[in-house]
């Protein structure tokens, strides 16, 4: 979608269905031989990784959701002075309807992004769960020789696939795979500290 918007920002790039799927059914089997064999370690290892992500955004998300429910409070409280104003006369029907409409959409618009942040809230605390899930899911898939759209659809969230890099004068092209409740699991380090 880059490209369509600024061609130099996203290069028009390509991989063919074969080699993407090969290279993620790779990856799928490897993550899975790596539950099996360490379930334990990965637990420990991904619930670390959550936990730092899910600290940082739970942070941002806290800071944001008090600075929300403080300017709701603002405005109620701005809306009793408007209102008093309006019946004592300092301030005209005209503008105390534009300045209520506008206070009731601000309004608004914060509640309901104050209700995303608490939903966002509950995912982030709830990642824990997210690691169990995943490893009984990988469980189901420890063999598998075949990517299904079923297994693709429970195993994996989202797969990025990087502009080719000819630097080298071969063409690499990386993927970046984004698993269902983990996001991005570091095999390579994983399998590093294996062999260490």
């Amino acid at each position: 979608s880059l490209h369509k918007k600024n061609g130099s920002k996203c290069k028009g790039h390509f991989i063919r269905v074969k080699v993407l799927e090969g290279r993620v059914l790779s990856h799928v089997q490897r993550v899975t031989d790596y539950i099996l064999r360490h379930e334990d370690y990965f637990r420990k290892v991904m619930e670390e990784q959550l936990r730092v992500e899910s600290t940082e955004k739970l942070t941002v998300l806290k800071k944001q959701l008090a600075r929300n429910e403080k300017r709701i409070a603002d405005l109620k409280r701005l809306f009793m002075k408007i209102y008093e104003d309006n019946a004592s006369g300092k301030l005209s029907d005209e503008r105390f309807d534009m300045m209520s409409q506008s206070y009731d959409a601000e309004q608004k618009h914060l509640e309901e992004e104050a209700l995303s942040i608490h939903q966002e809230i509950e995912v982030q605390e709830q990642q824990i769960e997210n690691i169990e899930k995943f490893v009984q899911k990988a469980h189901k898939y420890v063999h598998i020789e075949e990517l299904t759209p079923y297994a693709l659809r429970e195993l994996v969230s989202a797969i990025y696939v990087d502009a080719p890099d000819k630097s080298s004068g071969k063409r690499v092209q990386h993927i970046h795979i984004k698993y269902d409740g983990l996001g991005y699991i570091p095999l390579d380090e994983l399998e590093a500290k294996e062999k260490a």
